[in-house]
């Protein structure tokens, strides 16, 4: 069955990317957006956008009876989930199939048993695959109490239904769990609309190590490399490469027979990864299944040459893989960093605003998937995201060279974002040398060890003069602003230079 038209349940740079598969494999892009989302980039860049309800996830992005009406209303034949929101509700794939539609994405049966956390730890048990040691669906606050104690603390509140870092807690004590727990199902609810909480062992500083997956319909299933994705806040991946600096061929192999084992067993289709925990003498431990499409694919896809979102549409399709394991072989090396509206000097805290300019990076082995551009608002109501950076190299050394670069072509102004600390991390030593685990940042980014390009003085010196030229700039025309034959850019960098000339 060839699709003619995508229905597009999501919102941002996810949309944005499916949008362009969409166009090279002339397919119509519908998309849905919520109020907050009027005049967003995924709705300028679709065939057709229909608003979905108000600002808040609950009442648009998650509404599953509104968005599978407007899917058949449209016209589409299927229906593209994105990540997060309701991208792994088994209950949502499978209205879609009843409603008549594709969901592009594993079955309703194979996402009830690899989406669900525990479910899916409860199937990999079951085939030796070493798992964390974790619990069954937390009822009470007593009864987290008593099995952290039994566990011993650290420990990790999980969410049940979604993955991404969304409804996790780590708890040290039982004073955290009450407030703890209740963040988590709030959060988990909020997000997947699934409340249910878990709990599991903390390990400490294990490297967070994924498996992508590739299965079709027609038995045939490989896997991809692997992604390293240890350096991160709030259990949310910031920066991911591929292949891993501390993975050898022979564990590769083995944690891809382990993911493509856990895919078959469930009857897993479309794609999927893996994720492991792996500890400093290389023994893995199993994590949880993402069945989605990953927000980190793209630097799979830099290695493979492969496009995973045209091949999750291919698979939704019947299509079978027209190649094999043995022909998969990955090529150099690729970094992504994940652009947040965030001030990470302040715990990496949410920021909302309008993005009043804007330019991206370009040259070779630079890839941007972004889902703004000037003039987007970047509201609270959803994850901050703006953008992916993506550098690929000959190996890693190139790649984290492209990557300095890109993050210094790289202009967003109007709010504040990680672009600064992402430059910090590819100068540090110990980056630099792949020594990574999950607590890269709480151990690198203590207030102390923060170094800036320009000192914090300068830098509000440099916003102050930025926001000034800002305000005369709105208030002249454009034709009293050209002076000389010099443009507007000009003036604000006249501006910047003079405070800088004049800064005590």
């Amino acid at each position: 069955m060839k699709f003619k038209k995508i229905l597009i349940a999501n919102r941002g740079e996810i949309a944005v990317r499916i949008i362009r598969a969409c166009r090279e494999l002339d397919i119509s892009p519908a998309v849905i957006f919520s109020e907050a989302d009027y005049g967003s980039l995924h709705v300028r860049l679709a065939d057709e956008a229909y608003l979905i309800g108000p600002a808040p996830a609950a009442e648009s992005y998650l509404d599953q009876e509104r968005i599978i009406r407007v899917a058949k209303e449209c016209g589409a034949q299927a229906l593209h989930p994105g990540y997060g929101f309701l991208a792994e509700n088994a209950g949502f794939a499978e209205k879609v199939t009843k409603a008549g539609l594709v969901f592009i994405g594993p079955p309703a049966e194979a996402m009830k048993l690899s989406g669900d956390k525990l479910d899916a730890r409860r199937l990999v048990r079951q085939h030796g695959i070493p798992i964390v040691p974790g619990s069954e669906t937390i009822a009470s606050e007593q009864e987290a109490i008593e099995i952290a104690n039994q566990m011993g603390y650290p420990v990790l509140l999980k969410a049940a239904g979604g993955g991404g870092g969304k409804g996790m807690r780590i708890v040290h004590s039982d004073a955290e769990i009450p407030s703890a727990l209740r963040g988590a199902r709030h959060e988990a609810k909020s997000a997947f609309g699934d409340d249910r909480i878990y709990l599991e062992k903390y390990l400490i500083k294990p490297r967070h190590i994924e498996i992508q997956i590739l299965a079709d319909a027609h038995g045939n299933c490989v896997y991809l490399g692997e992604r390293e994705c240890s350096i991160q806040r709030r259990h949310q991946k910031l920066i991911e490469e591929s292949p891993s600096t501390f993975i050898d061929q022979k564990l590769r192999q083995k944690m891809g027979r382990a993911a493509v084992g856990v895919a078959e067993t469930v009857g897993y289709v479309n794609a999927g990864t893996v994720e492991f925990l792996v500890d400093k003498n290389r023994n893995f431990y199993f994590l949880e299944v993402n069945a989605r499409l990953q927000v980190e694919h793209p630097v799979t896809e830099m290695v493979t040459g492969l496009d995973l979102a045209k091949w999750q549409i291919a698979i939704a399709q019947g299509e079978k893989l027209d190649f094999t394991q043995e022909q998969i072989k990955p090529s150099g090396w690729a970094i992504e960093c994940r652009i947040y509206a965030e001030d990470f000097e302040n715990n990496f805290f949410p920021c909302s605003g309008r993005v009043t300019d804007y330019r991206e990076p370009g040259g070779p082995g630079v890839r941007v998937d972004s889902g703004v551009v000037k003039g987007s608002e970047i509201s609270l109501y959803y994850d901050p995201l703006i953008a992916k950076l993506i550098t690929w190299g000959n190996d890693r050394v190139e790649a984290v060279a492209r990557m300095k670069r890109g993050l210094a072509e790289y202009k967003i102004v109007g709010v504040t974002t990680t672009l600064e600390f992402h430059s910090q991390v590819m100068q540090n030593p110990r980056f630099l040398k792949g020594e990574l685990s999950t607590q890269f940042i709480a151990e690198e980014f203590i207030p102390e060890k923060i170094k800036y390009s320009v000192e914090p003085k300068e830098l509000e010196l440099l916003a102050i003069s930025s926001a000034l030229v800002e305000f005369w700039q709105a208030r002249s025309s454009s034709k009293a602003l050209v002076q000389n034959g010099h443009q507007k850019s000009n003036w604000k960098i006249q501006a910047r230079q003079t405070a800088l000339r004049n800064f005590p």
